[in-house]
């Protein structure tokens, strides 16, 4: 039995009487998931919900927003600004917009969206996408036997959701044609802002280039033309890059045409599958237009 020394005297340690659950107690536990009695003592919870006061379920009524010190600042100097009178008020009427701002988004037909809508979303969307596809896909590819199961699940379920999200996409960038006359330049590439800046840019250096945002498209635009060069994206909706450059390069019509990945995969992976791919060569995302150099002297 644990003892005290107090006073220079033996004397056992007192131990709180337990108390005993009362049938209202047993109900508040069952219809709360929380504790009416804790450490022998009966809970302030309970004391509260006895007296029928309002309990909050952390889980499903109370949001807790742990944000860094230059977003909280921000918040700050916005509300001070736009005489909101807590950031707790500004966050409120910020999901309220967002929720009616979202609804609407939903309602429209994405057919009646305009290209420049419709490229602003793709924009925001891919570069988070791109990274996180491309960076899951290394790991799944090149550190498989490094992984537990449950960390190569994981990683697994993030690419596959990546996949899926921009399937959704895809089904509404997929119909959107770049129209052009001829083509020196066949650019697959699923993101719509990107495709504007290239063919922008090439039509300054007096080259035509045509976009298409998914390999299956440019598979159906290579039956009808045939360009001076192609400008591939390895991290596609449907198809891999890498294997849709085999494809390309495996047809005696194309086997001549150079063709350039276009990727933000590190550049030290994809060196590792340029002989594979038969691939020409390279360019990095981001990129700057110094890059396109050796794209135009093989025209």
């Amino acid at each position: 039995m644990n003892e005290l020394m107090i006073d220079g005297e033996d004397r056992e340690e007192e131990e709180e009487p337990e108390v005993e659950k009362t049938e209202e107690m047993i109900r508040y536990e069952e219809e709360t998931g929380k504790y009416a009695v804790w450490r022998g003592s009966v809970t302030e919870a309970f004391k509260k919900w006895a007296k029928g006061e309002k309990i909050y379920d952390r889980d499903k009524e109370r949001i807790s927003l742990y944000v860094s010190e230059n977003t909280k600042t921000e918040w700050q100097e916005f509300i001070k600004k736009h005489s909101y009178s807590t950031i707790s008020k500004l966050i409120r009427e910020s999901v309220r917009y967002f929720i009616e701002k979202n609804s609407k988004l939903h309602g429209k037909a994405a057919s009646q969206l305009d290209e420049d809508s419709l490229a602003s979303m793709s924009h925001a969307l891919k570069e988070p996408l791109t990274s996180i596809k491309g960076f899951s896909q290394l790991l799944l590819e090149t550190h498989k036997d490094e992984l537990s199961e449950e960390v190569y699940s994981t990683i697994k379920n993030i690419f596959d959701q990546s996949i899926l999200l921009e399937n959704k996409i895809i089904n509404i960038l997929d119909n959107i044609k770049v129209e052009q006359e001829s083509v020196d330049i066949l650019l697959i590439e699923d993101d719509i802002a990107t495709i504007k800046l290239l063919r922008s840019y090439f039509k300054g250096k007096g080259y035509t280039c045509k976009g298409v945002v998914s390999g299956t498209k440019g598979i159906e635009e290579l039956r009808v033309v045939t360009p001076k060069v192609i400008l591939l994206d390895i991290i596609l909706p449907d198809l891999s890059g890498y294997e849709l450059c085999k494809m390309i390069k495996s047809e005696k019509r194309f086997e001549n045409i150079p063709i350039f990945l276009l990727t933000a995969i590190p550049g030290s992976e994809v060196k590792k599958r340029l002989e594979d791919t038969h691939a020409d060569g390279y360019i990095l995302k981001p990129f700057d237009f110094s890059d396109f150099e050796v794209v135009l002297q093989t025209i």
